[in-house]
């Protein structure tokens, strides 16, 4: 029972949001419909706009290289210093070597040898130099020599002074005479100026923290001299601080002299770490735990350090693996670059320091370093060295007696599960996981390299914090190393982790550029083998790779990227289209050659497909790639313009009334281009359009032109032919040439131009290729500028219902205002010195001749003219085609599309895939499944004694200001939105508060006519606002009356109000009210259903999952517009469509446009203003009513009514409710009636509520009926009256 109940409750919520788990390779959550939820997308829900930048701190601004090495040995052989009275027996090693067991010289000679061997393991490229116990001169001319071939490069200094006496309080180190027979002091400061900056000094002597200490002193006052000396000469002083310097103690401690360890034992730490390693472990460890280990066998220790296969190389890697570790979870990041990631040489010192400072520390030294370390000798990770030393010593005895394999160290498979540990319980909010620097080492093993890639890929996936932590402890230059590898297990792994990466931080497409790395990506991108997914993100990978950067666009072109993407341009997976379109957009963007590329492959007619995309991400990418299609060439010709002018008028209608405002924001970031190129065009456009914001500017510095002016003006001032003045052509509705069927506005017969002479507008193109369509040219008979038309497309976005694209495009077209007042004056001059126009005003010759020599001068003067009165526009061409260069357009709007789509490889994936997987049921799930189970049961109880009680308690009464046009009832909360002519309001009918007060922001004149509640099983539902112009808003509600709501999206519903309030006539109604915008909305399908006023001869289907409009439903009449829908709750495919003449029509959705009309009845003698398609649940049917007073009910098999009822008393208002057999009606006679659908009752005529108007001091006051709503499910009537009262009528008791 208990399972049985879980999937109950599983199935129940999955049912309640719409949830469908798809794997991996299906197609994305763009593509089709996963949830029930409307307007849940991610650009719905958030800003768009990429994510916060971050100042990358990982890369170093510099590198820097030791390339000179100076080796100073003041050992004097067998004299002791006189200051240092050495312990019997003594430690006497230097560089493990014995200098007793030899002659002196020789001695001296060795170690010298073996000091400069030693640090050629690490540094195997420097130059070294011995200066055996040298003399002061000898030092001097060693280190200017070295300076000055390092130049601006690091020098090393070590100094062993373990012959000569201690560092002096004055800064003081000692070196000899010639003879040896004094110790003759050196300076610190004078070491300084020899070694210059930057330098790096080790003191291996005892008081050697001393001359760190009077080094710090002399940098300051060789600083302030140096400045002094060069000021005002511009040479930069040099930065003695900024010198590194590793001292073996502090400036009162002497070195360990145990006769067991070497004399020169911090030496040994920063130059042979494993062994000394390996010994002082076998010296701290009791006989007992390792009987069998002894420092004889050490020296047998197998391998080199340079083979991880063997024990040497193995500890080798660990130690580098633990030592980095430690100093990247203790070290500040801007040191731990400067110290472990700067210099090689410089970042295996301070990893052997960090051993030195624990093995000294046992001694009762402690090293000193400047910059100073914080103590690391009791890190946790030092117990994982031990373990490691521990399980290699305690095979050594047999891998020598017995030739036993060596068994390797499972340290990094146990550093590697407690990453994993780390990634499943780990945040932002806690610390880092300490053994991210472990994961680099393991990059470099085959056997766990795939384990660790992943792993990394998992902790990247974490956010940009998790990219900037990874790449400040230097993966960087191992995953970019990784490339090269022709693994294809390795594919999936490090495209993930490279899109991560620049995803963050967009600078390392040159280091992918500098190694050849976008092969890797190309070859991805085309293999068909790879998931979607994979080529996705490598698509991406290109696109960042190639994004202001030249030589990446160059050397994806050379690698047929173009070609590649066009490819894949009709792939199922969404994502991969978009990133395809935007690479694309990024290629050619200001590069010229991809772009010719692009054209010779028809890669823009390819784009235009993406147009129509099911998807907005993918048609706004392809919007994108269009635009920086036509920015893209810098220098004009008739042919590139020619093209651009086409994907301008394709743009224009094809996604110029886009649902989705995504879409139509890059529409206007595309035509500004065109703006900028052809400014003068656009210029003379605007002087010649009708509209009313330019007849002050038109009759005004304009008045009166030559008629030549005003047929040149229209025509393009870049190859287009001229029209006749009295022929120019009337401005087209923006219906036209968005491609809807509006009316035509200002187009009268009489002013159209006879089509037998339009011959050719462009010298090579027909008109069809910039007109809206052949058929819209057909109709019209007219030709009318490309300029123009696109004009009219910018100047109509203006009353964009989105304020955003509003404020774009007015951005747009008042740059274009600006531009022509500026110019009014240069065209003044050159047409006051033109030759007149015929007297009889017609053009003197054909259309498609070729016009007057002097005309055409007469324009390029104008050009010429006008481009010296104002600032030069780059990209500007004139009528003689001249080339300008279009290079450095500064933009005038911008959006932020193509840095929010880069936020999806930013963001965590598994947000990204939420969608994909059954989210885990937590407490609110849970709540919201029970509140909707309670509810239904309520309403179940209040349905079944809907006969036998009156709906006549008022459970709510309030008013508002402004009228009230609509009300709508929340499905499972006690809310209820209403709505005035432009504004909205939340209420809580339950305690009687005002939740909210909001705005529609509707267009002057507007007015809402209709509302809907979307998502209402979410606990936040949507709202959608329909105005009589129209718009359609959605809208998240607030439920603070400090916030105001906030806009989701707007589209324009219905034909654009402009043309709309210019025809006004074109469509007589027959029933004297304005019913506005009408919708339907139909949850499970998640498709809206509109018409109205502006659309009398159709129902406007959108679909809201793709942001698209499916197609217009003929209405079939011509003399009546639709007053009310009525879609099918049931989820069925039925839509019911009343009209003013009377006739109720019903639709079938599935079926094409023009089949899709299944039944028309025509019982109704007046507007039909109420419809209600029932519930198979309920009594079935359709049930309607008219202002006359006739209610029926219809069978949708039978071509008449089977039940009717008549009121005495006209219908002003009427609901019928989706569950419940009742319907109501307010009557003119300011009453409200509440009866049971005819057919359903053996009761006739009997009403089940009455709200009546009544007289008195005590009597309830109701004004006529505004608004009359059903709650969706429970016996519920809200009712609104002119009063501006809003109320809530609920059932009484039970008649017995």
């Amino acid at each position: 029972m208990g399972v049985s109940r879980e999937i109950n409750r599983i199935l129940a919520f999955s049912q309640l949001f719409g949830i469908l788990i798809m794997d991996d390779e299906s197609n994305s959550a763009e593509t089709a419909p996963f949830s029930l939820v409307a307007f849940s997308e991610k650009r719905h829900t958030e800003s768009i706009e990429g994510i916060n930048t971050i100042n990358h701190t990982w890369r170093m601004k510099e590198r820097m290289k030791t390339v000179s090495v100076a080796l100073v040995l003041c050992l004097n052989v067998g004299v002791d210093p006189p200051d240092i009275v050495k312990t019997q027996p003594c430690a006497r090693l230097e560089c493990w070597i014995d200098p007793l067991s030899m002659s002196a010289q020789k001695a001296l000679e060795s170690i010298g040898a073996s000091l400069q061997s030693q640090y050629e393991r690490w540094q195997p490229r420097a130059r070294y130099k011995q200066s055996l116990d040298p003399t002061m001169e000898e030092v001097k001319k060693l280190c200017t020599s070295l300076r000055r071939n390092a130049k601006e490069e690091r020098v090393l200094l070590h100094y062993n002074g373990h012959g000569v006496p201690r560092p002096t309080a004055n800064g003081e180190i000692w070196v000899f005479n010639r003879t040896y027979t004094q110790y003759i002091p050196l300076s610190v400061y004078d070491l300084q100026a020899w070694m210059g900056s930057p330098s790096i000094y080790v003191y291996d002597c005892s008081n050697a923290g001393m001359i760190v200490k009077t080094f710090n002193n002399f940098a300051e006052q060789h600083e302030k001299e140096y400045e002094m000396s060069n000021r005002g000469t511009g040479v930069p002083p040099a930065i003695f601080k900024n010198c590194i310097q590793l001292a073996a103690c502090a400036e009162n401690q002497i070195l360990p002299m145990n006769a067991e360890l070497p004399a020169d034992l911090f030496t040994a730490c920063l130059t042979t770490p494993i062994k000394i390693a390996l010994k002082w472990y076998v010296m701290q460890n009791t006989q007992s735990l390792m009987p069998n280990v002894t420092l004889d066998l050490i020296e047998k220790v197998p391998g080199q350090l340079s083979d991880r296969r063997t024990m040497l190389g193995e500890l080798n890697w660990i130690f580098t693996a633990i030592t980095d570790t430690i100093a990247w979870n203790t070290l500040p990041r801007e040191l731990f670059q400067k110290l472990f990631r700067q210099d090689l040489l410089v970042a295996s010192l301070f990893r052997n320091f960090l051993l030195a400072e624990r093995i000294m520390r046992s001694y009762d030294c402690v090293p000193v370093s400047s910059p100073s370390l914080p103590p690391t000798y009791q890190h946790p990770m030092w117990q994982a060295w031990d373990l490691a030393l521990d399980l290699c010593l305690g095979q050594l005895p047999d891998i020598l007696n017995n030739d036993t394999p060596f068994e390797h160290s499972n340290f990094f498979e146990e550093q590697l599960t407690a990453f994993e540990v780390w990634l499943a319980l780990g945040s932002e909010d806690r610390s880092p996981p300490e053994q991210l620097p472990v994961v680099l080492q393991v990059l470099l093993s085959q056997v766990h390299r795939v384990r660790a890639l992943d792993l990394l890929g998992k902790f990247l996936d974490l956010g940009p914090w998790a990219v900037n932590l990874a790449l400040s402890v230097g993966i960087f230059p191992y995953v970019l190393k990784l490339l090269q590898s022709s693994a294809k297990e390795l594919r999936p792994l490090l495209v993930f982790i490279w899109a991560k990466i620049l995803a963050v931080d967009r600078t390392c497409q040159s280091d992918l550029v500098r190694d050849s790395g976008h092969k890797y990506f190309l070859s991805v991108l085309q293999d068909y083998t790879m998931s979607s997914e994979n080529r996705t993100t490598a698509a991406f990978i290109l696109a960042c790779m190639v994004q202001d950067y030249p030589a990446g666009q160059e050397v994806a072109l050379q690698g047929s990227l173009v070609s590649i993407c066009l490819e894949q341009l009709e792939n199922s997976h969404a994502r991969l289209r978009q990133w395809l379109a935007l690479a694309l957009g990024r290629l050619w963007e200001r590069h010229e050659a991809a772009r010719w590329c692009g054209v010779r492959d028809s890669a823009h007619e390819k784009l235009y497909q993406l147009l129509k995309d099911p998807v907005p991400e993918v048609r706004a990418a392809a919007v994108y790639a269009l635009g920086t299609f036509i920015a893209s060439v810098s220098e004009r010709s008739e042919h590139a313009n020619k093209i651009d002018h086409n994907v301008a008028m394709t743009l224009i209608t094809t996604v110029g009334q886009d649902m989705s405002p995504l879409v139509r924001k890059e529409m206007l970031n595309a035509l500004q281009w065109l703006v900028l190129i052809f400014e003068a065009s656009f210029c003379a456009a605007f002087l010649n359009s009708p509209i009313d914001d330019n007849k002050s500017l038109r009759e005004g510095a304009l008045s009166p032109l030559p008629a030549q002016a005003e047929s040149s003006l229209l025509s393009p001032l870049s190859g287009m032919r001229r029209i006749a003045s009295r022929d120019r052509l009337k401005i087209l509705s923006p219906g036209h040439f968005f491609g809807t069927d509006a009316p035509v506005s200002g187009i009268t017969p009489s002013d159209n131009v006879p089509t037998d002479k339009i011959k050719r507008v462009l010298s090579t193109s027909s008109l069809n290729s910039i007109a809206s369509s052949s058929s819209a040219l057909a109709s019209t008979s007219a030709t009318t500028s490309v300029y123009v038309k696109q004009l009219q497309a910018l100047q109509v976005m203006e009353h964009d219902p989105h304020p955003e694209v509003a404020a774009m495009a007015k951005k747009v077209v008042d740059y274009i205002k600006i531009q022509a007042r500026e110019n009014t004056a240069s065209i003044r001059e050159v047409y006051s010195i033109s030759p007149a126009a015929s007297p009889s005003g017609k053009v003197s010759f054909m259309v498609s001749e070729s016009p007057p020599t002097s005309n055409d001068s007469s324009m390029a003067r104008f050009s010429a003219r006008g481009a010296l009165r104002r600032k030069p526009i780059p990209g500007t061409i004139n009528e003689e085609g001249t080339k300008e260069i279009t290079n450095g357009m500064r933009c005038l709007v911008t959006t932020q599309f193509l840095e929010w789509s880069s936020r999806y490889f930013a963001q965590p994936s598994i947000n990204n895939k939420r969608e994909r997987k059954l989210p885990v049921l937590d407490c609110d799930f849970e709540f919201r499944i029970m509140r909707n189970q309670e509810v239904e049961q309520e309403a179940d109880e209040e349905r079944s004694k809907v006969m036998s009680s009156k709906l006549e308690a008022l459970l709510f009464q309030g008013r508002n200001s402004g009228g009230l046009k609509c009300a709508a009832l929340h499905a499972y909360e006690p809310l209820m939105t209403v709505t005035g002519n432009d504004y909205f309001s939340l209420w809580d009918w339950q305690s009687g508060a005002k939740l909210s007060y909001s705005s529609n922001k509707n267009a002057r004149g507007a007015k809402i006519s209709c509302i809907a509640l979307l998502n209402e099983a979410e606990a936040l539902p949507l709202l959608l606002v329909g105005s009589d112009d129209g718009t359609i808003k959605i809208w998240k509600n607030s439920y603070n009356n400090k916030e105001e709501a906030a806009l989701i999206t707007a589209w324009q519903g219905l034909t654009d109000p402009i043309s709309s309030l210019q025809t006004n006539t074109l469509h007589p109604k027959t029933h004297s009210a304005s019913f506005g915008l009408v919708a339907g909305w139909i949850q499970k399908h998640k498709r809206l259903a509109v018409t109205g006023d502006l659309a009398s001869r159709h129902v406007r289907l959108w679909d809201v999952t793709t942001e698209k409009k499916i197609y217009d439903l003929p209405i079939g009449t011509d003399s009546s517009a639709v007053c009310c829908l009525a879609p099918d709750y049931s989820g069925e495919s039925l839509l019911a469509a009343g009209c003013g003449d009377g006739s109720v029509r019903l639709f079938d959705w599935r079926l094409s446009p023009h089949e899709a009309r299944v039944m028309t009845w025509r019982e109704h003698t007046n507007c039909v203003i109420g419809l209600s398609l029932r519930k198979a649940t309920s009594m079935g049917g359709l049930v309607s009513g008219c202002k006359a007073g006739d209610v029926k009910l219809f069978d949708l098999r039978r071509h008449s009514a089977i039940a009717s009822i008549h009121l005495n008393q006209g219908i002003g208002k009427m609901a019928v409710h989706q569950n419940a057999d009742i319907f109501c009606y307010g009557s003119i006679s300011q009453y409200i009636g509440v009866y049971p659908i005819p057919g359903t009752t053996k009761l006739v005529n009997s009403d089940i509520g009455s709200i009546r108007y009544q007289e008195g001091f005590r009597g309830q006051r109701l004004g006529p009926a505004t608004c009359l709503t059903f709650h969706p499910l429970r016996v519920l009537l809200a009712a609104g009256s002119a009063d501006n009262s809003i109320r809530v009528y609920g059932q009484d008791n039970a008649r017995r």
